[in-house]
């Protein structure tokens, strides 16, 4: 699944006429690179939620349809369900494989396949990629990278769902995990976010962080980090 309903408000004025996920780079979507990326790595059966201006969205995965690929739309025009929330709502779509959750404004070449097969080694009920990068929201981690809460910088706000506090350490989230399909049986319908449903479970599931901190990494969800990803990719090209 794309995440792909977002409102985009740190864009600013960019999204006031459009969506987020219709914003370029050299010459393509970036919803068509998310696209590109989960089908690159075999999860070509992909479910995408819209929201924020949703008829434009929907030309543009009509005519990724017509380029081959196999999506389905997730209709929340209505009302924004959040992360965990639109989840939930796309349900229906799993199987009982494991899947993959993807959120559309993130640019990087993080081999999916990498995190796919150490999340089906550990055994877990989800596997969250992070990295080594600076911000305010970080996962706090135990030795064995296992969540063990959330730390807000900016606030202070703490949660910590581990015994023992001693020897956390923060990672920030890189937009990508692998989710077995019994996360459904925690999951009900409602607004929240897929942060505050893994913090809730921690406590009793093993939720891993898969760390990478190699290659480009970019979320274009504000003007500075979209500048900074075009030049990267005029410069390669």
């Amino acid at each position: 699944m794309i995440l792909a309903a977002g409102k985009g408000t740190r864009l600013g004025r960019i999204t006031e006429k459009t969506s987020k996920v219709l914003v370029d780079i050299n010459g393509k979507s970036i919803l068509q690179v998310a696209v590109e990326k989960c089908s690159e790595y075999g999860f070509d059966d992909i479910i995408i939620n819209v929201h924020h201006f949703p008829d434009i969205v929907r030309g543009e995965i009509e005519r990724l349809r017509k380029s081959g690929y196999s999506i389905t739309i997730s209709d929340e025009s209505k009302t924004l369900l959040e992360t965990g929330g639109g989840l939930f709502y796309a349900k229906d779509f799993f199987d009982n494989s494991p899947f993959l959750l993807y959120n559309a404004d993130i640019v990087t070449n993080l081999s999916l396949s990498a995190l796919y097969s150490f999340h089906k080694a550990k055994k877990g009920l989800a596997t969250l990629a992070v990295r080594n990068r600076p911000g305010n929201r970080y996962f706090l981690v135990n030795s064995e990278g296992l969540l063990s809460g959330w730390y807000n910088k900016a606030t202070g706000e703490r949660i910590v769902t581990a015994e023992n506090e001693t020897g956390l350490s923060e990672i920030a989230f890189s937009g990508m995990h692998i989710i077995e399909p019994e996360i459904f049986n925690f999951m009900k319908e409602g607004i929240y976010t897929m942060t505050s449903l893994y913090l809730n479970l921690a406590a009793s599931h093993r939720i891993f962080t898969y760390r990478c901190d190699d290659g480009y990494w970019f979320d274009i969800g504000t003007p500075e980090n979209l500048k900074k990803a075009r030049q990267f990719f005029n410069s390669i090209t």
